[in-house]
């Protein structure tokens, strides 16, 4: 698969897309002011309690307050309330968590009110950027990401990712992490990170360390609401999440960024260096690739499946989920037999497509879909073993 990424940037917003063989699978916005980016790190207060929703809205800054559920609290929520109090008040002198007491675990299916008070201080992570009129998604189980490992503070389990196969091959990433991973962490080993050299795992482990000593500094000397760990531009995050052999081209309309992402580049995979371009051109760059018409078919409430001579998608949203309905149109062929892979090959399309929506709108929730009917249930297999394929690519 042929991947490109195209950032445009104009009036202070950057527009990102993700192009997989031309097609838009991926489109992000990011104002140049952004204080509030996926990942970032904030000491928040909290301002009130629903319990209705077994949840409380936090304080950070914003001009609405953040949504934090109570399962978003994980189950280290005790430790996290600790450290953060050892810290403002000078009685945790370090970064350092290997002496660190734990606390106990909270209930998985407990109450918000349980654990939580009005006016208390949290250290939580931005998880979903604010919209509209609402604040943001935040969560206070915290993770910190690089482009091979992801450091999670509170744990000592080191996991590899599911992708990597090779027995041997994790025996030496897992003895590796083992040995250089401070105590009080967890570390999380991502694909990317196979048949990588020891040194840049040691680089990647050093910087996140950097990232958590940085954030407790932070915590110290900052004020309540405010963020001690800003995540990287949206851009940069993107290549970290998704650079692999598959990137043909990353395009850019602004020098600069072109200058940081080159080096960004250079870094993690310096025989791609080239692959990055500036673009200067009396055509708008998102109107080049294709992007804007994109955006125009895909965003109604009628999505054409490709390829499929007439059969569509009616895409509709509500408070409570989303709902998917798959239409043949007038793509209808003749005989018992042929219907029914008829029916499966439609399905299976609208499959690829729907995958393709749900990140192309960064739909999340309840998703309702209702497929064209297929009384084989070998055929319903096949398709349900499709649309996983399928779904693999959406980071969510």
């Amino acid at each position: 698969m042929k991947k490109e990424l195209i950032v445009s940037h104009e009036d202070d917003l950057t527009k990102i897309a993700l192009l997989e063989d031309g097609r838009l699978c991926e489109l992000h916005e990011q104002e140049d002011k952004s204080d509030f980016i996926v990942g970032d790190l904030f000491i928040g207060k909290v301002k009130k309690l629903a319990p209705n929703l077994n949840a409380a809205f936090v304080n950070i800054g914003y001009d609405k307050d953040a949504f934090l559920h109570y399962q978003d609290l994980g189950p280290q929520y005790l430790t996290y309330r600790k450290f953060l109090k050892d810290t403002i008040s000078k009685k945790q002198s370090t970064s350092s968590l290997k002496n660190f007491e734990i606390q106990p675990e909270i209930d998985k299916n407990g109450t918000v009110d349980k654990v939580i008070a009005k006016d208390d201080l949290v250290l939580l992570q931005i998880t979903k950027e604010p919209i509209s009129t609402k604040g943001p998604r935040i969560s206070t189980q915290i993770s910190l990401t690089g482009r091979f490992l992801v450091l999670i503070p509170f744990d000592n389990k080191v996991s590899i990712s599911k992708k990597i196969r090779s027995t041997e091959e994790k025996e030496r990433l897992r003895t590796l992490i083992d040995s250089i991973k401070p105590e009080g962490f967890g570390v999380i080993i991502r694909t990317v990170a196979e048949g990588k050299k020891v040194a840049d795992l040691h680089n990647d482990m050093n910087q996140l360390v950097q990232k958590w000593e940085s954030t407790f500094k932070n915590i110290q000397r900052n004020k309540v609401p405010s963020k001690v760990l800003s995540e990287e531009d949206k851009a940069s995050a993107i290549l970290r999440d998704n650079f692999n052999q598959d990137f043909v081209n990353i395009i850019c309309d602004d020098e600069q960024m072109v200058n940081e992402m080159t080096n960004y580049v250079e870094v993690i995979a310096p025989e791609k260096k080239n692959i990055v371009q500036f673009y200067d051109s009396h055509i708008p760059l998102l109107e080049y690739y294709n992007v804007e018409k994109q955006l125009k078919q895909s965003f109604g409430k009628h999505v054409n499946i490709p390829s499929s001579k007439g059969a569509y998608l009616v895409i509709e949203h509500t408070e409570a989920l989303h709902v998917v309905d798959v239409n043949s149109g007038n793509n209808i062929t003749t005989g018992a037999a042929v219907n029914k892979e008829h029916a499966l090959k439609v399905n299976k399309m609208a499959a690829t497509e729907i995958a393709r929506q749900l990140r192309l709108r960064d739909m999340g929730g309840i998703i309702v879909i209702d497929f064209i009917d297929m009384p084989n249930s070998d055929h319903r297999r096949d398709l349900y073993e499709h649309l996983k394929e399928e779904m693999k690519r959406d980071k969510a």
